[in-house]
């Protein structure tokens, strides 16, 4: 039997990068995708390849309560019930803090942070309603120590580890676990653009010589979500190839 099997999972930002790796593998294992992003065109061609008996695609501002709300209602009403949140949709907005503008702060903000709670705070509810759940949560290995230049995106990823602290304790009773996962140099389209000294760079500092691919975060996503990781709550898993060691 597969991990995801008979499972209905919301994986935010899943048009491209991780989240796209993340409805490949979640479809794979059994699971049925809503798909909440900004970009629909994406999120069509995905439905297009994966099956429409799979896939859910909606246009949702994660930073936007009302957007929010609406999509979880409209996931419930096309699959019935909502087991597993992903909450991967993030930006950057990068500059040192001397540079930094205060539009720059709050535009990360309300997507990686507010973002994350607008979500949880409405499928929990969904969750509850039927005494089950898998939350997961993105967080970054530079929420767990910090980076030059990324004041508002390490605030966030920072304060995404201590929700989820507090939302394992708050519903774990319920038959809702809540982790995160903590991603190092991942191989995105964004970051194979960087130039090839950075990449570099950034292979060299990670122990097993290479950067992450998507997929090493989805299979990490899987894994929390799946059933072997039911007595898992609370947790930050690094998948960062040793990078913090």
């Amino acid at each position: 039997m597969k991990k995801l099997e008979n499972k209905i999972a919301v994986i935010t930002g899943g048009s491209r990068g991780i989240g796209k790796a993340a409805v490949e593998k979640f479809v794979a294992e059994g699971a049925k995708v809503a798909i909440w992003d900004v970009d629909q065109a994406a999120g069509a061609s995905i439905q297009k390849e994966l099956g429409a008996d799979n896939i859910f695609v909606q246009v949702v501002d994660v930073a936007s309560f009302e957007s929010v709300t609406d999509a979880t209602n409209k996931t419930v009403e096309a699959f019935g019930k909502i087991d597993i949140l992903i909450n991967n949709a993030g930006i950057t907005r990068d500059a040192s803090l001397k540079k930094m503008t205060p539009e720059q702060w709050q535009q990360v903000i309300d997507v990686n942070l507010t973002g994350v709670f607008n979500c949880t705070k409405t499928v929990s509810a969904v969750m509850l309603e039927n005494g089950f759940g898998r939350i997961i949560n993105t967080s970054s290995v530079v929420g767990l120590y910090g980076n030059f230049g990324q004041t508002n995106y390490v605030a966030t990823k920072a304060g995404v580890i201590g929700m989820t602290k507090v939302w394992a304790r708050e519903l774990g009773r319920k038959g809702i676990t809540v982790n995160a996962i903590a991603p190092g140099f991942i191989a995105t389209e964004m970051v194979q653009k960087m130039p090839e000294n950075i990449l570099a760079s950034m292979k060299d500092k990670t122990p097993v010589g290479r950067l992450g691919l998507p997929e090493d975060i989805a299979n990490a996503y899987a894994f929390l979500a799946s059933d072997e990781a039911s007595f898992i709550n609370g947790a930050v898993l690094s998948v960062d190839g040793g990078l913090v060691i």
